[in-house]
């Protein structure tokens, strides 16, 4: 879905507002990080992160490898 948006001044920065049932339909909510990057068709904005996407497979392979001592641990 494509929605145009307006920008705004915000202090020193430029800032933009997603519409609530964009936001909504994102799983978004004040607060939240998204990651602004820049394509050869423009900016584009996302809630994925690559280095939390490598960390949590980092630690699926920890939990698996270290099951039966992590759950010791947990007792």
């Amino acid at each position: 879905m494509t929605r145009g948006l307006k920008l705004r001044q915000a202090g020193g920065s430029i800032a933009a507002t997603l519409p609530k049932d964009m936001a909504e339909r994102l799983h978004l909510a004040a607060g939240d990080t998204v990651l602004a990057v820049e394509t050869d068709q423009g900016i584009l904005l996302t809630p994925y992160d690559p280095l939390t996407e490598e960390a949590l497979a980092i630690a699926g392979e920890v939990t698996g490898r270290y099951r039966n001592a992590l759950r010791k641990l947990a007792e």
